[in-house]
Parts: structure tokens; C-alpha cells; sequence
């Protein structure tokens, strides 16, 4: 669990549970599409600012995680690259790309579920977010519904086996 947030693994409050069950949502149609079930959601004073998932495969591009499509999505809404006082939620804890990508577009506050040890650059390999480390802080917290994305990866990657 993050350094930065509470750690916690039960359900949270509800509109963190929401927004979470939302990102899951969106990480179930990546996998009926073929990619990896990670979905991601940016939210500002409870509004829904963009919503990405995960599908490198279907646009050919590398870059194509679900925090960046979601991040995408919201700085187009926005009209902005910046997006001061929102929080991510995301199913999966992002890599190092999508790290930098939350530090520079000044998101507030990310909330994942489940661990990723292998590429998971907040807890698992690294902590690239640790208070003071770059020139803005954002503020992690994983294990929000990290049994249910754990789940659904498990399960989509035992159907490719």
C-alpha cells in the first residue's frame, strides 16, 4: 500500500468507490477488446473529466495506457494539459510513463487498485511519487476494490494461456 495514502483496501468512501467501480468498468471492455483489462477515470469536484483504458494493440501506439487515454481525454475537455485538484483512479498501479505523466499534468491525488510488481512505480519497483521528489506532488493511495481488478486480470490473462 502507498506511503502517501491510507493504504487501505476496503470499499473507501463512496465516491471513490464509484469512480473505481467505474474504472473497472472500463477495464472490462479493454479485455473484450483484447487488451490488457486496465481502465481509468479523471474526476474534479465530481464530475467525470475523461476516461480511458487500456488498448496499445488496437491504436499502435506504445503510449496507449489507460491513464493516458484518460488524461487525454480530460486536458481536451479541459482545454488544458494542467489539471490541478483532480484525482486519477486507475485498476492497475500505473508505470513509470504514466507517473510522469500524472506529475506533469498536476493531477492532485491517484487512487489505483491493485499492485503491479513487476512496473508498478509507486509501490512495487519504485516510488516515483514520494513527497518532494519532483517539482509537483501528487498523492497516492492504493487498494481501493484491489481484489476485483486483481481478479479480472487474473482471469484475462488465464484465458490467453
Amino acid at each position: 500500500m502507498s506511503a502517501g495514502g491510507s493504504g487501505r483496501a476496503d470499499g473507501g468512501n463512496a465516491p471513490d468507490t464509484a469512480w473505481m467501480q467505474r474504472a473497472l468498468a472500463l477495464a472490462r471492455h479493454a479485455g473484450e477488446l483484447g487488451e490488457v483489462p486496465v481502465g481509468a477515470v479523471v474526476v474534479r469536484d465530481g464530475v467525470c473529466l475523461g476516461e480511458g483504458w487500456n488498448h496499445p494493440i488496437a491504436a499502435a501506439d506504445p503510449t496507449m495506457h489507460a491513464e493516458i487515454h484518460a488524461l487525454r481525454a480530460a486536458a481536451a475537455a479541459e482545454g488544458n494539459y494542467r489539471l490541478t485538484g483532480t484525482t486519477l483512479y486507475v485498476t492497475l498501479e500505473p508505470c513509470v510513463m504514466c507517473v510522469g505523466a500524472l506529475v506533469h499534468a498536476r493531477v492532485a491525488r491517484l487512487v489505483y487498485a491493485a499492485r503491479e510488481p513487476r512496473t508498478g512505480a509507486v509501490d512495487s519497483t519504485c516510488r516515483l511519487l514520494e513527497p518532494g521528489l519532483h517539482n509537483h506532488d501528487v498523492a497516492p493511495e492504493g487498494g481501493l476494490l484491489a481484489e476485483a481488478s486483481a481478479e479480472l486480470l487474473r482471469a484475462f490473462f488465464r484465458s490467453r494461456r
